[in-house]
């Protein structure tokens, strides 16, 4: 598992130089890694306490196959803070990716933190880097939010409370996601 997410965050540092422009996004976000995360997690099919190590441990090995791969293509990279926030943000991944096809209040908080990730990276990217990156990736990403959200209210939860439930978490994670990058951005720019 740590293997295949080193490699996929090594291939991200390629990718970031041959992804057509309107999906490179990808390769450089939060919601990208995340995406990779969860699908490392989920095809382990591991329980809720090991997909929590196994998410922490996942975002860490992507963000250093990343660095190892940009560092021996000559680009120096300093991602200290990402390992800390794949640290804390890792295992609530893991966790919903374990959770992904559960119902109830498992599904319900399976799709908040994922869906709430991406709808909140796609309004941030619309919002605050659209003008150099486009606007095609971020509007894409939240619609795949929005899309889990629709399944998951549809097909996953059985009543309207839980329904208006799902609805709400999703929109605080992607609010507190978007306060939040904005403040790492900030900081990054420091």
């Amino acid at each position: 598992m740590s293997a295949a997410s080193a490699f996929l965050g090594g291939a991200t540092s390629f990718a970031q130089t041959f992804l057509p422009y309107t999906i490179s996004p990808i390769a450089n976000s939060a919601s990208g890694w995340t995406l990779l995360t969860a699908l490392v997690v989920a095809a382990c099919r591991a329980r809720t306490a090991p997909s929590a190590v196994f998410g922490a441990a996942s975002f860490v090995a992507l963000v250093l196959g990343y660095q190892v791969v940009s560092g021996l293509r000559g680009y120096a990279t300093s991602e200290t803070l990402f390992l800390i926030v794949g640290l804390i943000v890792g295992p609530f991944v893991g966790i919903a990716a374990s959770w992904l096809h559960s119902t109830g209040v498992r599904a319900l908080l399976s799709c908040g933190a994922l869906s709430g990730i991406a709808v909140g990276e796609g309004v941030y990217g619309l919002v605050r880097v659209a003008g150099t990156t486009g606007w095609f990736y971020w509007t894409l990403i939240a619609i795949v939010g929005l899309g889990l959200l629709a399944v998951t209210v549809v097909h996953r939860v059985h009543n309207a409370r839980s329904r208006v439930a799902a609805i709400v978490l999703v929109l605080v994670v992607g609010a507190a996601f978007f306060f939040a990058y904005s403040a790492i951005g900030h900081i990054d720019r420091a």
